[in-house]
């Protein structure tokens, strides 16, 4: 994803709140930057920031968009998709996700990481032939950390994304959660530790390093 924002303060905060849900960020301020680094096919999403809305801004999408005609786009200030300022950061989270499944996001039928698998189809997990019996919310949040692996993930991410913003911040239901499918994964994994606490910051989902590789 790239960030087009000319105030750093902002950029910080856009760049921190989106990578804590799992989002791969770069961030330019100028045109040369910005054209070259949206041109990337790696770059899979384009919040810019229009206010005020120029005419050199106005150049630099109108050449994006003929380089890059499906590249899904949102504006924080006016055209195609919009979210004005000031906005909370949940609801731009929450337009990214739906903009990037709406340009036709491909996603894995299975998440894999080691002996370690997940079906998202058929609704089950697995440590190499052994089945892992998983309940509904233990299986959205073993998936959600397989999507995000290696990173540090904060509570109020997790807490936002797996279990949605009517729940009430201070709770403890990610660290018990966290703690029943750690519980069940050292039943057919003993000498694997997955989620390892990162103190003060939230859970990193750790994956050998040549699957890492692989997924990078």
């Amino acid at each position: 994803m790239l960030l087009v924002e000319r105030d750093p303060a902002m950029i910080r905060v856009l760049e921190r709140s989106l990578r804590s849900h799992g989002f791969d960020v770069s961030s330019a301020s100028n045109n040369k930057d910005i054209l070259t680094l949206a041109e990337d096919d790696d770059v899979g999403m384009l919040v810019f920031d229009v206010s005020p809305f120029t005419d050199d801004q106005w150049g630099v999408l109108q050449r994006l968009r003929v380089a890059r005609p499906s590249l899904p786009l949102m504006l924080l200030a006016g055209a195609e998709d919009c979210l004005t300022k000031p906005f909370a950061l949940e609801e731009l989270i929450g337009r990214i996700r739906k903009r990037m499944r709406g340009a036709g996001e491909r996603r894995p039928t299975t998440l894999v990481a080691g002996d370690l698998r997940l079906d998202l189809l058929a609704r089950c997990g697995w440590y190499g032939e052994q089945l892992i019996d998983l309940p509904d919310r233990e299986f959205a949040l073993l998936e959600y950390f397989m999507r995000h692996p290696a990173r540090v993930l904060s509570r109020v991410a997790i807490l936002g994304d797996v279990w949605g913003y009517d729940v009430d911040p201070a709770s403890n239901v990610v660290d018990v959660y966290v703690r029943y499918l750690r519980n069940r994964l050292a039943r057919v994994a003993a000498r694997r530790a997955f989620i390892v606490t990162v103190r003060g910051q939230g859970y990193r989902f750790d994956v050998p390093a040549a699957v890492a590789d692989a997924a990078d």
